[in-house]
């Protein structure tokens, strides 16, 4: 009982829970190749939204947000802020979609706003450990999610 006591007394810094989480394992980004793979799979991802009926395209930019959400996370956790920003610029152009497809579909919206949520957690929680130049770019874009969520959250009750 003592240990366990002492466990939850010990103070844990944001930034090594972060650093944790967002660490890219051993296979994970371990080469170019693997770069290129991921960056290949976020691509189709992208394409199958844009190309999907109106009533999916609200979950997969939805889901496509958060994969690019965890990359920007390595990107920071690596020290890449120049592509983080870019990959936090490209969130940003996402949500809008979101927010414009929001209205046409209402499959899945549970599942969306589900995600959605696990994502600005997490955009939040970079925002903590963002260097001060890549702040107002993150906070908009956390911002806009924001509302997105909302919008989300909304259609869940009305649907």
């Amino acid at each position: 009982m003592g240990s366990a006591i002492g466990l939850v007394a010990r103070p844990v810094s944001l930034l090594t829970i972060l650093l944790c989480v967002a660490a890219p394992s051993a296979r994970a980004v371990s080469s170019s190749d693997d770069a290129v793979l991921a960056d290949t799979a976020l691509t189709q991802l992208e394409t199958r939204a844009e190309s999907a009926p109106p009533r999916d395209q609200c979950f997969l930019y939805t889901e496509l947000v958060n994969d690019l959400t965890e990359v920007a996370g390595k990107q920071l956790a690596a020290g890449d802020t120049t592509q983080a920003g870019m990959t936090i610029r490209r969130i940003d152009t996402l949500a809008q979609k979101i927010h414009m497809s929001l209205a046409r579909d209402t499959r899945r919206l549970k599942n969306a706003e589900l995600l959605m949520h696990h994502t600005t957690r997490r955009l939040a929680d970079m925002l903590h450990v963002a260097p001060n130049e890549d702040r107002p770019v993150l906070q908009s874009t956390l911002n806009r999610l924001d509302s997105v969520q909302t919008e989300l959250l909304t259609q869940v009750f009305i649907h």
